[in-house]
């Protein structure tokens, strides 16, 4: 015992291994103790025992403030990840949950917010607000692919619109929205203005629908506070079909001298201002025009995390959704497309679940049973991947080139050409690239070919060069299917 006494020795005594050894082996008896003489010399001792400090350092009854703040940092971080724990729990045989989850990821779901349109809706909306500050008459196009947003934001600039009217005192606009998918004829556009629902009950040698529009803004309103009248008239390329003056005529109520009309014209043909602009020039009524770009992959998978982020819980793996992202942008940027594909994902996930749960009714859900990245994959080849994908891959270059032309030549409103008019289209793409063109009678034979294998339809001509074609298939398809070949990707740009 006096050896154990005697361990307090000045550093020139320690300076052997076996005395070393002999401090090192009641260290910690020396932890316990509270004597500050102890730490200072621990403090002035061996490298070995500098550890040692440490050690004593983590263990002495000096740093428990440490150790309670670390306690209690600890304990806060199980409260947070018990929070985490109620956002991911996910019962895909719930079936109030999964309905929850696929009602989020309809498409006639409208967000609170349209994230990723912001400029566009700014754009429009100053276009909305200094017409109605100037009480001027005006008109503006909006063009861009399918699913891409537009319809949406023009509900969510109507909103903005009639609320920065009454905080400006302004007079509230009287919004009319039409679908010219849904006109049983092109003229039917201007009793939808008038809001007659019942046409051809008036008697013979009244005005029409369009002549009584013309006058009414032809004439100077009697009050001073009349209101705008914002005409949203969606699905436009729709117009043009049969009657293209139906067109020219809607835009031309813009100009009339006391006109209060607000047009904008939304439609899926990118190229309609470019053919309709130089006449509506030339009848001073050219419109502003603004694009919605397809959706980038970031963007898709923003609008996905924007609609399950108010769910409760977490039912689609981080990767599942950036795949799906990835892959649609690729494709066409079709944002109804992405959340088609998320949907078929849920529904590849509950079938598996269902079929588990028939097996072992009793066992319970576990916390893996998200939408992962091989439900996904299942969903895009089921989405993406179908037959007529695999068909328009294995078929010839020439017939190849015909379907790339179907898809540029009825984008928009025109859904049927001509043989002959296919033909030329066919023959541009064919010389751009220094590819011989076959002969029109080759053409249409391939054309044939294409109809039995459900890819295009022709209809019945007398003559062959007059047999009209119209696609069978999706454009988005044959998109997918030719979009590894750089030339063919070039041309369906």
């Amino acid at each position: 015992m006096p050896t154990i006494a005697g361990q307090s020795l000045s550093p020139s005594e320690n300076t052997g291994y076996p005395r070393s050894v002999e401090v090192n082996t009641p260290r910690k008896r020396k932890l316990r103790s509270d004597s500050a003489a102890e730490v200072a010399a621990m403090e002035v001792s061996t490298p070995m025992k500098l550890k040692s400090r440490r050690r004593c350092a983590v263990s002495s009854p000096r740093t428990t403030p440490i150790a309670e703040v670390e306690e209690e940092s600890n304990g806060k971080l199980e409260t947070q990840f018990d929070c985490l724990d109620v956002k991911l729990k996910w019962n895909p045989r719930d079936d109030d949950q999964m309905k929850a989850v696929k009602e989020a990821l309809h498409v006639s779901k409208a967000p609170s917010s349209v994230v990723c349109r912001e400029d566009e809706q700014r754009r429009v909306l100053e276009f909305v607000k200094g017409c109605m500050e100037q009480k001027k008459a005006g008109s503006l196009y909006i063009c861009g692919c399918p699913g891409t947003g537009k319809s949406l934001s023009m509900e969510k600039v109507r909103q903005q619109a009639e609320d920065w009217a009454k905080k400006e005192g302004l007079p509230c606009l009287e919004t009319v929205s039409v679908n010219c998918t849904s006109l049983s004829k092109t003229t039917d556009i201007f009793s939808k203005i008038l809001g007659e629902n019942e046409t051809g009950k008036k008697a013979t040698g009244s005005p029409t629908p369009l002549e009584q529009l013309q006058i009414m803004f032809s004439q100077k309103q009697q009050s001073s506070s009349t209101k705008m009248m914002l005409i949203i008239a969606d699905e436009m390329d729709y117009l043009i079909t049969r009657d293209r003056g139906v067109l020219h005529e809607l835009f031309m109520l813009t100009t009339l001298p006391f006109s209060r009309c607000i047009l904008i014209g939304v439609a899926n043909a990118i190229d309609l201002a470019d053919r309709f602009l130089p006449k509506l020039k030339s009848l001073n009524c050219k419109p502003l025009v603004v694009t919605f770009r397809a959706y980038s992959m970031e963007q898709i998978l923003m609008i996905l995390q924007e609609r399950l982020v108010e769910l409760p819980y977490v039912a689609f793996q981080p990767k599942a959704l950036e795949l799906c992202a990835r892959k649609v942008s690729a494709a066409s940027g079709d944002m109804r497309k992405a959340l088609s594909v998320c949907r078929s994902a849920l529904e590849i996930l509950e079938t598996g679940v269902k079929g588990s749960t028939d097996q072992e009714p009793q066992s319970p859900a576990t916390e893996d049973q998200v939408v992962k990245m091989d439900h996904m994959v299942a969903a895009l080849a089921k989405t993406f991947k179908s037959p007529v994908v695999d068909t328009i891959q294995s078929l010839p270059q020439h017939q190849q080139i015909i379907v790339c032309s179907a898809a540029k030549a009825f984008r928009g409103s025109k859904k049927d050409r001509t043989i002959s008019e296919l033909n030329k289209l066919y023959m541009e793409i064919c010389k751009s690239s220094m590819i011989t063109p076959a002969g029109i009678t080759e053409f249409s034979n391939m054309c044939t070919v294409l109809n039995d294998q459900g890819i295009v339809k022709l209809s019945q001509a007398r003559d062959n060069k007059l047999k009209r074609v119209s696609l069978r298939v999706d454009e988005a398809d044959i998109t997918f299917a030719l979009k590894e070949i750089r030339f063919f990707r070039n041309c369906l740009l």
